[in-house]
């Protein structure tokens, strides 16, 4: 099985080139290979609702990232 290369690392600053959250900037804070998706600091924020599993627990509202597509993002470069 060969290993695909990744041209970014957990930790990059990226800008957004396509879509919703188009140039905008953030870090990558977790990749899914397979994929090629990669979750972006206060990029792409999603709202799941989270029931309680016991009694005596409270349900929640919690905001999470989403992914992003690796083709709609490049590496930021600051001047």
């Amino acid at each position: 099985m060969k290993k695909i290369r990744q041209k970014y690392k957990i930790g990059d600053e990226v800008q957004i080139i396509s879509g919703k959250y188009k140039k905008q900037i953030g870090k990558i804070i977790k990749i899914i290979s397979k994929k090629n998706q990669y979750f972006i600091e206060n990029i792409n924020i999603k709202t799941k609702h989270i029931k309680p599993k016991q009694v005596n627990e409270k349900g929640e509202i919690k905001k999470i990232e989403g992914y992003i597509d690796k083709s709609n993002i490049q590496k930021y470069i600051s001047i």
